[in-house]
């Protein structure tokens, strides 16, 4: 593989880790092997820590196509836990409300998304996000206790969500749907629009593209098909 030309990878990204720590391990791989202080590497897209699954990673003069990847379209498997709400709409926050959800069924689940979460849809993004504002992410206010500070809505499309398994009071889906799309949001849209709460408990981004999940490596896939390539001395 040549890491210094150009290299597309498609990384299963662990829980808990940041896409900017996979990008740095990568990065430090990289040097080891090419043994050179210096190697261009990035994402095209950001998964948020408590999220796992395809994060895609540009390596030399293949990080001029970032941006084109970033636009291709995401599928995910989320798992959303009715009934419940938390500030950061998953599991990096506290419960701070709890909703019934006795009048919940799969019938209203189905239609509910049939009908107002089907296509070109207005989002507005959870403040526990890296969206910047005035120079600072958002979860920097949010953290803070920072009230004041509002996200507008933005347009996304939701090609299409099925449901997967609905057992209350959780529910999975799989979503398919545009870039920009934050699916923390959407739980906590759908959860108001079913007349309850909802957050995410689980995530996985298992397409980017039409690259799917079998197709991604780990970290340690990686790390083992590095080690055993010859070590490439700097060249003048």
């Amino acid at each position: 593989m040549d890491f210094a030309g150009g290299e597309i990878l498609y990384i299963n990204k662990p829980l808990g880790w940041t896409s900017f720590d996979v990008v740095n391990k990568i990065r430090i791989m990289l040097r080891n092997l090419l043994g050179i202080r210096k190697i261009k590497v990035g994402h095209a897209g950001t998964l948020d820590p408590l999220a796992t699954g395809v994060v895609v990673v540009c390596t030399g003069k293949a990080t001029k196509r970032i941006e084109e990847l970033m636009g291709h379209d995401k599928e995910y498997v989320a798992t959303i836990r009715l009934g419940q709400t938390t500030p950061s709409f998953d599991l990096e926050t506290q419960p701070d409300a709890v909703y019934p959800t006795d009048h919940i069924d799969l019938g209203l689940v189905e239609r509910t998304i049939r009908e107002r979460f089907t296509g070109r849809i207005e989002q507005v993004p959870p403040m526990f996000s890296a969206i910047k504002i005035d120079g600072k992410r958002a979860y920097e206010y949010a953290r803070r206790g920072n009230s004041d500070v509002e996200l507008k809505s933005r347009p996304v499309t939701i090609h299409s969500i099925s449901v997967e398994r609905f057992e209350l009071p959780m529910l999975t889906v799989r979503i398919s749907c545009s870039k920009g799309t934050y699916i923390r949001s959407l739980a906590r849209d759908l959860g108001r629009a079913l007349g309850s709460g909802a957050h995410l408990t689980a995530l996985e981004r298992t397409a980017v593209g039409t690259a799917g999940i079998d197709r991604a490596l780990t970290l340690t896939d990686l790390e083992t098909m590095i080690a055993r390539m010859p070590r490439i001395a700097e060249q003048a």
